[in-house]
């Protein structure tokens, strides 16, 4: 098992997640220097919420988010918040490009994608877990 672990006041953990926002009627509006620009903003929310972007990147229509989070953070917050900051700063930092494509204040759709991700696969945990001593 990976020794990787993080420490908090009352716990040791590894919590990782690849999420994946695309924008709205998968329009192709991500750029170079708005993935860029996404990049800034995604690790500044995460260093906000004592989270760590691990790694970032995306195309013109969706972009992929690698995240290492404490587990006093609500998953389904964090990810709303990601949304909500990246989607109202891009829009006012490139308000005339993003008009070209959408009528409405949007970027993202309403949903996303989130995966948990880890050092070890379920089959190792499980034979992990398995070869544990027991109580006689």
């Amino acid at each position: 098992m990976s020794s990787n672990y993080n420490k908090g006041f009352r716990s040791v953990y590894s919590l990782t997640v690849h999420i994946v926002f695309v924008t709205k009627y998968r329009k192709k509006v991500i750029t170079s220097e708005i993935r860029q620009h996404l990049n800034k903003i995604f690790d500044e929310t995460c260093q906000k919420w004592e989270c760590e972007l691990v790694e970032f990147n995306g195309e013109v229509d969706h972009v992929h988010l690698l995240i290492t989070f404490n587990p006093k953070v609500q998953l389904s917050k964090f990810i709303a918040n990601l949304k909500t900051v990246s989607s109202r700063l891009i829009r006012r930092d490139f308000a005339d490009y993003l008009a070209r494509f959408y009528r409405k204040p949007v970027l993202w759709t309403g949903s996303y994608f989130v995966a948990s991700c880890g050092g070890v696969t379920i089959e190792q945990l499980k034979q992990y877990v398995e070869h544990q001593s027991t109580p006689t």
